[in-house]
């Protein structure tokens, strides 16, 4: 009997020192927690932080997620915030994550903002989109447009010159399926080498200047489409795919490149618009679902890749714009508020269903409407 006493002690030292190793092994650099400085809410409005979206590790399920903050509450996979028209104001928020043995391996800071109900009430708003397929698609434009359509809104007005399908009558944009910062820098295709539709069009902001050289005009585009007067708020939501073919183990060649590129097409807009509000777009995450990338890529591009990829990106994108930002440009977390599971079809790596279109519109409907407080 004491053999197989000792055994059994033995087994179960064993086990435990297993998990602990385990546990130990979930660092704060495999964990790569990363939050918007700022996370925007508007009363009667859901919003939510997707957990699996603040860190690179997978599964979150392995996991414990813990927030602080004196608005919202745990809903399983996420914090969930539905504030009440009297929780307008700001609320530090503090993410804690711990291993499956409770210790902690990382936190990190946000603030949440919470727009009074009326912010901009009946105030005109002359927007334009700019932006990759998922604008094309003009999901999230139009939640846009149906949430500020309601009372105590404001009136919003959509500039640009593509109104796709799936566009409702008044919203209209330019998002174009495949193009990227740089195409919108450079692209000129010839009008007789066009076939009219939006794939052989050049940059709206592209125009020849005198020599017939192929130049980047954001005043020429204002005065032929917009009669000469800069838009009120300008959303740029790009970033798919200047790095969706990234190496997935030094992605920050290409994101470096891609910010370069935002930089100048920024600097341009501002010259044209110098008291427009700028909002940059963090890069959404994709399909949670692997099957989704075989059915769109075979083999070439897998689901962790471009999880690799695009949580580096939302990274980079923080650190880059967080130091320019002032009342005139700010982030939008639009990668918080998306179930990568629940928001997506089952057959689609990177483009939501009509759930999670409506996540990132109301992501920019509250970013906006935090913005047009009084």
């Amino acid at each position: 009997m004491i053999p197989i006493l000792r055994l059994c002690f033995l087994l179960i030292v064993v086990s435990t020192r297993a998990i602990s190793v385990h546990a130990a092994e979930i660092t704060s650099e495999q964990l790569q927690l990363t939050l918007p400085p700022t996370i925007y809410a508007v009363p009667e409005t859901e919003i939510g932080i997707y957990y699996q979206n603040t860190v690179l590790y997978e599964p979150a399920s392995d996991l414990t997620f813990r927030i602080q903050c004196d608005v919202g509450k745990d809903a399983g996979d996420h914090w969930s915030l539905h504030p009440l028209a009297d929780q307008a104001g700001d609320y530090p928020l503090k993410l804690s994550v711990m291993d499956p043995d409770g210790n902690e391996i990382a936190r990190a800071t946000s603030r949440v903002k919470v727009a009074p109900q009326a912010a901009g009430s009946d105030q005109p708003v002359r927007i334009l989109i700019i932006g990759d397929s998922l604008t094309h698609h003009s999901g999230y434009p139009n939640q846009l447009s149906k949430l500020c359509s309601q009372p105590e809104n404001p009136t919003l007005i959509f500039l640009g010159t593509h109104h796709p399908e799936g566009a409702l009558p008044h919203v209209s944009h330019e998002g174009y399926g495949g193009w990227t910062w740089n195409t919108f820098l450079e692209r000129y295709i010839a009008p007789d080498k066009s076939d009219g539709t939006y794939k052989t069009r050049s940059s709206p902001f592209v125009r020849l200047n005198e020599e017939g050289k192929p130049t980047l005009d954001v005043q020429g585009y204002l005065n032929e489409h917009c009669n000469g007067v800069p838009p009120d708020v300008v959303v740029f939501k790009l970033g798919i795919n200047d790095c969706f073919t990234a190496d997935t183990g030094n992605p920050d060649v290409r994101i470096t490149a891609m910010l370069e590129a935002a930089d100048q097409l920024l600097a341009e807009f501002r010259q044209a618009a110098p008291q427009a509000l700028f909002g940059l777009c963090l890069t959404t995450p994709g399909n949670s679902r692997e099957a989704a990338f075989s059915a769109n890529y075979a083999e070439r591009y897998s689901r962790r890749g471009w999880k690799q990829i695009q949580h580096r990106l939302v990274q980079r994108q923080i650190e880059h714009f967080r130091e320019k930002e002032n009342e005139y440009l700010s982030i939008i977390p639009t990668e918080l508020n998306l179930d990568t599971t629940g928001g997506y079809p089952d057959n689609n790596a990177v483009h939501p269903n009509t759930e999670g279109y409506n996540q990132i519109g109301t992501s920019i409907y509250a970013w906006l409407k935090s913005h047009l407080e009084k």
